[in-house]
């Protein structure tokens, strides 16, 4: 939870050269986890409000951040919805782009669920051999070779004997980035073979991030949608993406069990679940006060009504945060108004 300040240019000089027209509604771009949370508090705030419903686009949260970033004005999005923090470089990317003041709220947590259809078997895998189903080197010896695991049951005889199949979404995903960062770092941190073969943090890191492009791993695209088809045409595949995209068709899949852990809304919330990320709505401080109703929306995001435990987002997936931290994120959306 960060707020970026950087050199203060003036507002409305900013504006006029980016566009000369104004715009009545509030744009919101990224993360396709995010989505449904922030176009569902649009929708109740255009119903309970005078301003119009905001406009809420899914591309995904690296592209919503490069369009966020393009720049200052009526043109370029309010708001970029977020499934991972925004990075370094994307605030350099930001900057340079004369956004120059940014703040982050965290809205909650999701966990990232590897599903299959109810019409196969449960999978119950660990995050060891998840990483050695889909990594693309993988210990051998005392080194490291490109994956040659074709079968669930060549990594363990207990698995099914069934193709490793597993769809997933792109790089510009804040789900794919969430998920090398926690499961294929976790997966590579207990075999010493990677710490051998590249003594460098960064640089293990990045060979334990790459995913086999073999067949095994297949991306799927940004539409959870396509992912759930996938695996309703194939029994024994998986699919990777957000708890909350689970709870919405669980008629159709199930979660796997992760290191022994179900991932269950109350899995998530307690941090038993040890596939879980926050998620995080990122707004241009330089459009407060310009576009219509922008904190009047934040408002309504944060507000206990959507962000409690009886809130109107829970029973759509998401799990709130602590108390204090919502009231936290209330707080830094009263000091925009200052």
């Amino acid at each position: 939870m960060r707020r970026f300040l950087f050199l203060f240019l003036p507002v409305c000089l900013l504006l006029a050269a980016c566009n000369d027209e104004g715009r009545e509604r509030i744009r919101v771009v990224g993360s396709s986890t995010v989505y449904p949370f922030v176009s569902y508090a649009a929708e109740q705030f255009g119903i309970l409000t005078d301003f119009g419903t905001p406009v809420v686009e899914a591309t995904g949260t690296g592209g919503g951040i490069k369009i966020f970033c393009e720049g200052v004005g009526p043109r370029f999005p309010d708001m970029a919805n977020a499934s991972r923090q925004i990075k370094p470089d994307e605030v350099t990317m930001c900057e340079k782009a004369g956004i120059t003041d940014i703040t982050e709220l965290s809205i909650g947590f999701d966990g990232i669920v590897l599903a299959n259809t109810k019409a196969s078997e449960r999978y119950s895998l660990s995050i060891q051999q998840v990483f050695l189903a889909l990594a693309k080197l993988v210990p051998e010896g005392n080194g490291l070779a490109p994956n040659p695991y074709k079968q669930w049951s060549d990594i363990d005889p207990a698995l099914p004997d069934v193709a490793i199949e597993v769809y997933g979404p792109p790089p510009t995903s804040g789900t794919r980035d969430a998920f090398v960062e926690i499961v294929m770092e976790m997966g590579c941190k207990a075999f010493a073979q990677f710490e051998t073969a590249f003594p460098d943090k960064k640089v293990r890191m990045k060979k334990c991030h790459l995913l086999r492009e073999d067949g095994a791993f297949v991306d799927a695209g940004e539409n959870d949608n396509i992912i759930v088809q996938k695996l309703k045409a194939n029994p024994t595949a998986l699919g990777i993406f957000g708890y909350s995209f689970l709870e919405q068709n669980l008629t159709d899949v199930q979660g796997s069990i992760i290191d022994d852990v179900m991932p269950t809304f109350d899995a998530i919330a307690s941090g038993e679940y040890p596939v879980a990320r926050s998620l995080y709505v990122y707004v241009k401080n330089q459009h407060i006060g310009v576009i219509p109703g922008l904190t009047d929306f934040l408002e309504e995001l944060t507000s206990e009504d959507a962000l409690s435990e009886d809130g109107y987002l829970a029973p759509i997936g998401l799990i709130p945060l602590p108390v204090e931290k919502q009231e936290a994120m209330r707080a830094k959306v009263q000091g925009l108004n200052r």
